[in-house]
């Protein structure tokens, strides 16, 4: 039976550069069930490193684990992967264009932190820096991996993909396209009809922990797990992004 489920797949910790450090697994996963969802994912800037803390303390939420990759053109772009392993072998492609700077933390914290929120260590990679991969390049990579590349915030000027390449290109197989919480459904049609061949999501790209809840989207599937999230942005077996 399908049934309606509270999605947000873009929500940040402390180790993104430019997150608080109370992003903390213990508080991200409490405040997303105050806000009713169902689904999260773990979206950090180039790095996976926090998903086991979350995934740890996930009971009755679902955390998927996901990344927010800085493409060389500097557009941000989601990708939401199928498991951990898979996540990590993105994780281990990006790191590669990312070579670790000593006392990094003077500039940002970026904690990888355990499910009690301690410190394991500080992740002395740019995580803020784009990488030398292009935005076709890291939509195949992540699908060579089964995972679904989204382009962030499309409505954004600071890395989205609009602003920065002046359209979303035709040729690059996007699995949707994530709207931030700035613009109304109603405007979103507007200004983006020509997009309308792809999913529109809504995330809340929390950096801070009130952020979370602000937007989100809504899934029809029968349980929360990555491949019906999949079958419901491709539109398979009933599944949908509702409206």
């Amino acid at each position: 039976m399908l049934k309606t489920f509270r999605v947000d797949l873009h929500i940040h910790t402390c180790l993104s550069p430019c997150a608080d450090i109370d992003m903390t697994p213990k508080r991200i996963v409490q405040r997303a069930r105050q806000e009713g969802l169902d689904i999260i994912a773990v979206s950090d800037h180039n790095s996976v490193e926090n998903f086991p803390a979350l995934a740890e303390l996930a009971e009755g939420l679902t955390v998927l684990p996901a990344m927010e990759v800085t493409t060389s053109e500097e557009v941000h772009l989601l990708a939401v992967m199928p498991d951990y392993e898979a996540a990590l072998t993105l994780q281990g492609r990006i790191y590669s264009y990312l070579p670790i700077e000593k006392n990094s933390r003077l500039h940002f914290e970026q904690l990888v932190v355990n499910a009690e929120g301690q410190l394991v260590h500080f992740n002395e990679r740019s995580l803020i820096e784009p990488v030398d991969m292009t935005v076709e390049e890291t939509v195949q990579f992540i699908h060579s991996l089964s995972g679904l590349a989204i382009a962030s915030h499309i409505d954004r000027e600071l890395y989205g993909i609009i602003n920065a390449l002046g359209k979303v290109p035709e040729d690059v197989d996007f699995d949707a396209l994530e709207i931030s919480f700035r613009t109304s459904p109603e405007e979103a049609r507007k200004r983006f009809e020509n997009y309308r061949h792809l999913p529109w999501l809504w995330s809340s790209d929390a950096h801070h922990i009130d952020q979370i809840g602000r937007a989100f989207s809504s899934f029809l599937i029968e349980r929360p797990s990555f491949d019906e999230i999949k079958m419901a942005i491709k539109g398979l077996g009933g599944r949908k992004v509702l409206p």
